[in-house]
């Protein structure tokens, strides 16, 4: 009997072994992807902090309304919030997303040219001697603001749609750190251009939902995900919003306005994203996470057994102590039985 139970209980831990903690291991290995797709939707940084470098541009983005054949004319501000001075390079460059099959993500990129990044060739900067010219450099004092002229020149013919740019100020010559190494920043603001001509198209395809409870950067939650492309000719928003119920415990989840919140422009597909990482550490939900871009529409329902890896801990404890216990109490009987017979 006692053979019998001991075998029982190791079944069983295997058992709450694997239904616990083995997602939580394979989560660490979604992690690394889900942490190379975030740096592939970083926009250019709006502060870059470096060893002896501080810079920081405003805004971080624009929005224009372009026709052919004009020219706008724009500026920004360039902060040297370092204690040296600062001798920077300013440029555009092309903004868009590329395909990578080796880690099978959208990832950004800056040397990538396609009909939706012409606007970067129509982009010159205003120098010190007042002509526009494709690069300009400056020097900015500690603390000083520097703001910068640019212009767009369409040409006589532009395509419909959205037209995308990262304006960057780079630094030639920043400070030498302590450790005799020299520190360079490249932050920038993306310009998003919008042609009046022609039509606009927002158009989206939207793909592998799902929901599921894992651990993500330390954090044990409720994780919901969908991948969003756009197949249009304009940027647009993708929403993403995480409900979810208690059928079986406490507490309850709606995405606030914030979340779940992603712009993307054409030829790009995107992972949009939301999570519940405050979560009782126990119960059955009702999860639903629905995805919208424009008229366009997703949405899955899922049962969710919301159990955390402390509260897993916790029931092989219990159970361990209980199996012990009734593995204690039979031996006892067997004793007491042996002296009553002998």
């Amino acid at each position: 009997m006692k053979k019998h139970i001991i075998r029982l209980f190791s079944v069983a831990l295997v058992i709450l072994f694997g239904f616990f903690f083995l997602p939580v291991f394979d989560a660490k290995a979604d992690d690394e992807v889900a942490e190379e797709t975030t740096v592939a939707e970083e926009t250019p940084a709006e502060n870059v902090d470096l060893t002896g470098t501080r810079i920081s541009l405003k805004p971080t983005s624009k929005i224009l309304q372009i026709n052919s054949g004009s020219v706008y004319d724009e500026t920004f501000e360039v902060t040297n919030d370092g204690g040296a001075p600062l001798q920077i390079e300013v440029y555009a460059a092309p903004y868009s997303y590329v395909y990578s099959n080796e880690e099978d993500l959208y990832k950004l990129g800056f040397n990538n040219e396609n009909n939706f990044t012409q606007i970067s060739r129509w982009i010159t900067f205003k120098d010190l001697e007042g002509n526009y010219v494709e690069r300009a450099e400056f020097t900015i004092e500690p603390g000083a603001t520097l703001v910068v002229s640019f212009r767009i020149s369409t040409p006589a013919s532009i395509p419909s749609g959205g037209q995308y740019a990262a304006i960057f100020a780079h630094t030639l010559s920043s400070a030498i750190s302590t450790t005799g190494i020299r520190t360079e920043a490249s932050p920038g603001i993306v310009i998003y251009g919008r042609s009046t001509e022609g039509e606009a198209i927002t158009s989206a395809e939207i793909s592998d939902l799902n929901i599921e409870q894992k651990t993500v950067d330390g954090k044990n939650g409720i994780f919901a995900t969908a991948k969003v492309k756009n197949t249009g000719n304009v940027d647009f928003t993708a929403n993403g919003v995480l409900k979810v119920e208690p059928i079986i415990g406490f507490g309850s989840y709606e995405s606030p306005v914030t979340n779940g919140r992603m712009s993307i422009i054409p030829e790009a597909e995107l992972v949009v994203s939301d999570a519940w990482t405050e979560a009782p550490g126990f119960g059955i939900y009702k999860a639903t996470w629905k995805v919208t871009v424009g008229d366009t529409e997703e949405v899955i329902e899922r049962v969710v057994f919301r159990i955390s890896p402390i509260v897993a801990i916790i029931t092989i404890i219990v159970l361990t102590i209980i199996v012990i216990s009734i593995i204690m109490g039979i031996r006892k009987r067997k004793e007491r039985r042996s002296r009553l017979s002998a």
